[in-house]
């Protein structure tokens, strides 16, 4: 992997900041991108990053120039891109789905899917035009891309949709190298997961188990090493002991 080029969005927490530590030790040079710039930092200390290898480029996804930018500056300070970890969301409130607001629609499907469009198409062009061609898209789902939770319409409905970006990007890529996956998480133990959890934990009395997010990490790294003659089109990595088929 020595000398191949990732770019991360969402990399300040959770399965972002793991993942990209993982990649690191398996060699890649980082973009680092993000809304915060403190916690893309603390990724690249994290990780004992020389300048090199890093490079951090704070970016709200949804916003189109930024994330032209983002790609821009990559391939100006790399020259190419091996991998993007398209790992970026946003979550509304859990509520019922009456109450859910027109801002709390917008704002999660400007990011969960026209901020991992944008990301996509960007990286999906580089990856066409560079020498050698192509390249691997990992979009991150969740388990709610397969079977929704209570309350959860915009996060859900924004997953199902970033699968079909999943299996339309595969299908296209094939003329150019480009091999494009997905990764639904389960109850990995992140922020969000954790959140999740104290909210489980107050409308039921119970909680669920949870996995450590090394181990998607683990599963992000596996996918990102295979040759570009080989996708995994869809990779399920969960808590073996949440529910999922069946869960309210």
């Amino acid at each position: 992997m020595a000398g191949r080029i990732a770019v991360i969005t969402g990399a300040g927490s959770g399965i972002g900041r793991v993942s990209a530590l993982a990649l690191f030790d398996a060699g890649y040079s980082l973009t680092l991108a993000g809304r915060r710039e403190a916690a893309l930092k603390e990724t690249a200390a994290l990780a004992n990053a020389p300048p090199e290898r890093v490079l951090i480029m704070p970016t709200d996804v949804s916003d189109r120039e930024a994330v032209r930018r983002l790609f821009a500056v990559t391939k100006e300070r790399f020259n190419r891109l091996d991998l993007l970890f398209n790992n970026a969301g946003l979550n509304a409130p859990s509520i019922p789905l009456e109450e859910l607001t027109a801002d709390m629609w917008q704002q999660v499907i400007a990011v969960n899917v026209t901020g991992a469009f944008w990301c996509l198409k960007e990286a999906y062009t580089l990856m066409k035009t560079q020498r050698p061609q192509g390249g691997r898209i990992i979009n991150n789902g969740s388990i709610s891309a397969q079977v929704p939770r209570r309350h959860s319409a915009a996060y859900t409905t924004s997953k199902h949709a970033l699968s079909g970006l999943t299996k339309s990007t595969a299908l296209d890529g094939r003329d150019y190298n480009i091999a494009c996956g997905q990764i639904d998480i389960g109850n990995a133990r992140t922020e969000m997961s954790d959140r999740q959890q104290t909210l489980l934990g107050r409308q039921s009395g119970a909680v669920e188990p949870q996995m450590d997010a090394r181990h998607v990490a683990d599963a992000v790294l596996y996918m990102a090493n295979l040759p570009l003659s080989v996708n995994v089109l869809f990779i399920t990595v969960m808590a073996n002991g949440m529910p999922f088929v069946g869960r309210g």
